[in-house]
């Protein structure tokens, strides 16, 4: 295929990403109230706006969190068509394989950073204020603080998968990833402090899961290597 096939074909793609999520947005708008209603429980209070444009705005945010998460399943799909031709079929399986486990590990990163790390760490704010001070929050406030708890660890909860995946084609072995340990730890960590509040306890308890991450991938490196090195071998 010339490059302005390979340029439609990724046109094609993309369109069909789009509408996928302007579809799901369109849905998270019809049940954005709902959304809403069981996002803030973990608040115990009424939030706060500050000017009328700030409800219009949650609502897109919510709406627009849904899609994305809703959407992940078709744009994984539509990548895996993209590049589908230009593999062989043993990497096609090794991709196939792959793909529902990314799914699932960004779904179970976005349930441990909503039920775990926001409630644990929302909790210790709270717990900060004293009964000199009259704690009341803004919606954008905490939706924001919500985002950056949820999304950010969703994504980082695929590094396994992907890292595997990555050593079973052989772009990745974990030499590498061993010999980038002190590296790897101080990405982390500026991560885990970017994404969380400016306060230590929370850095840790983002930090803490994080590592552990970097540290199973690189197990499960070695173990895919051995088995890629003994089919390498078996093959030859």
């Amino acid at each position: 295929m010339q490059l302005e096939g390979h340029l439609e074909e990724l046109r094609k793609r993309l369109i069909w990403t789009l509408v996928t999520f302007i579809i799901c947005m369109c849905i998270g708008f019809i049940f954005v109230e709902n959304i809403y209603n069981w996002i803030i429980q973990t608040a115990n209070q009424e939030l706060t706006i500050l000017g009328p444009s700030d409800i219009l705005w949650i609502y897109f945010v919510l709406a627009g969190s849904f899609a994305i998460v809703a959407t992940t399943p078709i744009a994984l799909f539509q990548v895996w068509k993209f590049i589908k031709p230009a593999i062989s079929n043993d990497e096609r399986k090794a991709v196939m394989l792959f793909f529902p486990a990314v799914l699932l590990c960004f779904l179970a990163g976005i349930a441990f950073g909503y039920f775990l790390l926001f409630p644990s760490v929302f909790s210790f704010l709270n717990s900060l204020a004293t009964d000199q001070l009259n704690t009341m929050y803004t919606a954008e406030k905490y939706f924001k603080f919500l985002l950056h708890l949820t999304l950010p660890i969703g994504l980082l909860f695929e590094m396994p998968i992907i890292i595997m995946l990555l050593t079973r084609l052989g772009i990745l072995n974990p030499f590498m990833l061993t010999n980038s340990r002190k590296v790897a730890y101080v990405v982390l960590t500026v991560i885990s402090t970017l994404v969380t509040p400016p306060d230590f306890i929370s850095a840790i308890i983002v930090m803490a899961p994080l590592i552990l991450l970097y540290e199973v991938s690189v197990s499960i490196s070695k173990v895919v290597y051995k088995k890629r090195l003994t089919g390498l071998k078996q093959a030859s």
